[in-house]
């Protein structure tokens, strides 16, 4: 357990935007930490979403949203072949199925041209039903930016890509005070090790409003939100060509429920949109009349739907600035409120409400927090940049049959099958357990390796996975099978980047 860290930079939150902001600064000679109360990257809302990237549609123009949500979109390409992350460009149809979501859908139309977003149509039935075939509605708007991806993969992907460029990371570290010295503000956690930055961003999600708070910054309060889903069996893969949504009401808290198709051949029915209590911020349980009205819109979508083929529900937590009584969505807030703070001269940046299109966001805004960062502490760019991720996308079974054979015959484990629904090998899992951040907790194994997430739900992989972290590895079962946002050690776990500069008391 550490004492004492000392950081150019120190992150409040590990979920895609705060690795995004990690990564992005890694490019420079800083020295970075971020700390994360959750004991790995992305347990968060950046795991618990449709994970769509959206094209810019939704939001008004001239607003931070509209504005990184178009930017954030085009970077991804280019971010994802680096980092070895799956997406999908397959489009989104909006659908007007009356006269009465006509006015909604045009003027989504209009915001899009405003925004910047490329390739829309405006399409009739005919012309969507070659794209869709089956679906229903009297006109539609068709954006082929509109895209899919892994959302906890990427979140995981920038991690692992930022500690490799010196980044550490402070992994069951929750922040549970700030206080000011002269030219650094120091962030306590619970167990009184400190952690002090000459600049402090606070990419806490849900808890935003509470960090901002801690440093004495006024900061709007945050709203949980919660919306649920079903996940679908792998024999629908294919069932749908594209992303069908419906014309969201102005004063909707999300963009209504809808079918998702997922990188990994799943599809998601939801999700839902239930504000809840303050308390429960990080209740994510689903609930029974959520899931069958859930169940009930998948058999009126697709009709041919088995009651085998639910496999799975989660829920997600919005970070919403506006109340219940209000709904709709606010804009994003992303400032530096170093102004605001007294008794030193370091700085601090906000990151307020950042709820969907965060995932989608992520790039652009970690650029633009770039920027404000290199203002505060100008710094050089870093010789020796590591761009790309190691590896393959995708998992071992998803690659060509010879390249399989060649890696099989240099690397036996990964002819071993692990998990038999979703073909993972034991080389899969070994890399998962071994993961570069030190992340201890099942689900840092299953959204690493895809293992637990098939038809039968680790009912499979479990017991071999549990056997391999006791006989091979010494773990006691115990310490992964605990809940996913329970500290599972004694102490934070902290693991330092390539060429570590943290000052360890």
């Amino acid at each position: 357990m550490i004492d004492y860290a000392d950081y150019d930079v120190l992150i409040v939150g590990a979920g895609v935007v705060g690795c995004a902001i990690a990564r992005e600064l890694s490019k420079y000679d800083l020295r970075i930490g971020v700390i994360e109360k959750e004991p790995d990257v992305s347990l968060g809302t950046s795991c618990r979403n449709s994970a769509v990237l959206h094209s810019g549609i939704n939001y008004k123009p001239g607003t931070v949203r509209a504005d990184v949500s178009v930017r954030g979109n085009a970077m991804m390409d280019a971010l994802c072949a680096q980092l070895k992350v799956p997406l999908k460009r397959i489009g989104k149809l909006t659908i007007a199925l009356t006269e009465t979501d006509l006015p909604g859908l045009h003027k989504q139309h209009e915001q899009g041209i405003a925004n910047g977003v490329p390739g829309m149509e405006l399409m009739d039935n005919e012309r969507m039903r070659k794209i869709q075939p089956g679906v229903e509605g009297i006109l539609a708007l068709w954006t082929p930016s509109s895209a899919i991806i892994s959302s906890f993969g990427l979140t995981i992907a920038l991690a692992e890509n930022a500690h490799a460029n010196g980044v550490t990371f402070h992994l069951n570290t929750e922040a549970s005070g700030i206080d000011a010295a002269p030219d650094r503000l120091i962030v306590m956690d619970r167990r009184g090790a400190r952690y002090s930055a000459k600049v402090l961003i606070n990419a806490a999600g849900l808890h935003c409003d509470e960090v901002g708070r801690m440093a004495g910054v006024e900061c709007p309060r945050i709203w949980a939100c919660r919306g649920e889903y079903y996940v679908l069996d792998k024999r629908l893969d294919g069932t749908l060509k594209t992303l069908l949504y419906p014309v969201p009401g102005p004063n909707d808290p999300g963009l209504g429920i809808h079918l998702t198709p997922t990188v990994d051949g799943n599809i998601l029915i939801g999700p839902s949109a239930q504000y809840i209590p303050d308390e429960d911020r990080e209740d994510y349980r689903a609930t029974a009349d959520i899931m069958e009205s859930l169940r009930r819109e998948g058999l009126r979508l697709l009709p041919e739907l088995a009651a085998s083929d639910f496999i799975r529900n989660f829920s997600g937590n919005r970070p919403k600035q506006t109340p219940p009584e209000v709904g709709g969505n606010a804009d994003f807030i992303i400032r530096d409120d170093s102004d605001r703070l007294h008794g030193t001269s370091a700085g601090m940046i906000n990151l307020l409400g950042l709820e969907s299109p965060g995932l989608t966001s992520a790039p652009a805004i970690a650029s633009d927090v770039r920027d404000m960062v290199l203002r505060r502490i100008p710094a050089a760019e870093k010789a020796g940049f590591i761009a790309e991720r190691p590896g393959f996308v995708g998992t071992f079974s998803s690659l060509p049959l010879e390249q399989r054979m060649d890696m099989v015959r240099s690397e036996p484990e990964y002819g071993e099958i692990f998990c038999r629904c979703e073909q993972i090998t034991r080389k899969e899992i070994r890399d998962a357990i071994e993961n570069p951040l030190g992340a201890r907790a099942m689900v840092s194994i299953k959204y690493r390796s895809r293992a637990m997430m098939g038809r039968c739900q680790g009912g499979f992989c479990v017991p071999r996975i549990v056997r391999m972290l006791r006989d091979e590895y010494g773990f006691a079962p115990e310490d992964y099978m605990l809940k996913a946002h329970a500290a599972m050690f004694e102490g934070p776990r902290e693991t330092g980047g390539a060429g570590e500069a943290e000052k360890n008391g």
